[in-house]
């Protein structure tokens, strides 16, 4: 199968980090696709017709020539297998070995703890005080960096996280070190050696977003694409509105399915 041979449209919202990291991967392979944007806030990705599509209520969702796929990291491996250029793993076991751990680090350790329906249940059903839920937010995402980096400093790390091409670990490592800048302000007071694993996540994330937008993050003509929506930051982590908004797509997003 080659790229002209998918028809992808992509219900998302632009203040998801699942369905920045999906975009980050389609830009980085130049592939053309759609998007559907459904409010988080609003509820509208529990509307029943997107429950149709994925029954886990969650953003995003694939459609690849009619079929639906769930899960982020379900989705860019799907892309990696039918697109396999450019390449997201690397050639050798060891290395997709390493390439995908340092994903799951965030996929699986740092980000659910933090997405937005755990805020909201702890907000409300636990009736946790403001205070006490940017605590916990700050605490596991601090403690998820610190591992990262440290795994980056054992290994095959070179201009990007593994060697010197963006891999699935700069995929996924990309928005939550978008809001390096901000986490440190939000964790002041913590020690220099946290204050230093963000920079260094903040600077990979500028060397894979800038390998994503030199081959794809403009369409036709050169111009630009943006999703449009609630001004501001992530779902589940503010301000990671960030330039993977580009959509190689000019279609405007669509309402939600009902």
């Amino acid at each position: 199968m080659t790229a002209g041979d998918l028809n992808l449209t992509l219900h998302g919202y632009f203040r998801s980090s699942a369905s920045f990291r999906v975009r980050i991967a389609l830009n980085l392979k130049g592939l053309t696709y759609q998007t559907l944007a459904h409010h988080l806030r609003r509820d509208e990705q529990r509307a029943p017709g997107y429950l149709a599509l994925n029954p886990q209520g969650l953003v995003p969702t694939l459609i690849a020539n009619g079929q639906a796929i769930g899960q982020s990291l379900a989705i860019i491996e799907f892309l990696e297998e039918t697109v396999p250029a450019p390449a997201l793993l690397p050639p050798d076991p060891l290395g997709r070995a390493r390439v995908r751990a340092l994903a799951q680090a965030v996929a699986s350790d740092i980000h659910p703890l933090n997405n937005l329906r755990v805020l909201r249940y702890l907000r409300e059903p636990l009736r946790q005080p403001e205070d006490a839920v940017r605590h916990w937010y700050q605490h596991w995402v601090a403690e998820g960096f610190a591992g990262v980096e440290q795994l980056l400093a054992g290994g095959a790390a070179g201009r990007f996280c593994h060697d010197d091409l963006p891999t699935l670990a700069d995929v996924l490592l990309t928005v939550p070190a978008a809001l390096a800048a901000q986490l440190r302000v939000a964790v002041h007071g913590a020690t220099r050696s946290a204050e230093a694993h963000f920079e260094g996540l903040q600077a990979r994330a500028v060397r894979a977003e800038e390998a994503a937008g030199a081959r794809a993050f403009r369409g036709p003509g050169g111009r630009h694409s943006e999703e449009r929506g609630d001004q501001g930051g992530s779902e589940e982590q503010p301000n990671a509105r960030h330039a993977t908004e580009h959509r190689t797509s000019h279609a405007q997003p669509a309402k939600p399915a009902r």
